[in-house]
């Protein structure tokens, strides 16, 4: 299974951006769980959202009101919505799939497939 993130870009506070994260091989009907994790700089990979199979979605605090997670099974992708976004969202944003299970957890180490990234910056 190979995950390809995609989106990401150099955005003014304020602005909204979509990811796109594209599996391939087994379908993402398969794969469960779908995440988005985010990396900045200097700080430890952090949850952001997550989507079950049956469309059940958890946010984290920290993007509450401002990001939404979505998946479109017929094309293998799943989405995270940013809105209003802030200086503090400046990270690398990852997919991350978990074909095991169906809870939505939120720590990197239940996770077995991860894409390469997409940076998302916004200037202030």
């Amino acid at each position: 299974v190979q995950l390809q993130a995609s989106g990401g870009g150099l955005v003014q506070a304020g602005d909204s951006l979509r990811l796109s994260c594209a599996a391939s091989g087994p379908t993402i009907g398969g794969l469960i769980t779908m995440t988005w994790f985010r990396q900045a700089p200097g700080k430890e990979r952090e949850f952001v959202a997550g989507i079950g199979r049956n469309g059940d979605t958890i946010v984290s605090d920290s993007v509450q009101g401002r990001f939404t997670i979505s998946r479109e099974n017929a094309k293998n992708t799943v989405y995270l919505g940013m809105n209003n976004l802030k200086s503090d969202d400046t990270a690398v944003y990852h997919c991350a799939a978990n074909p095991f299970s169906s809870a939505l957890h939120q720590n990197a180490g239940s996770y077995y497939y991860w894409g390469q990234g997409t940076l998302v910056t916004v200037s202030s």
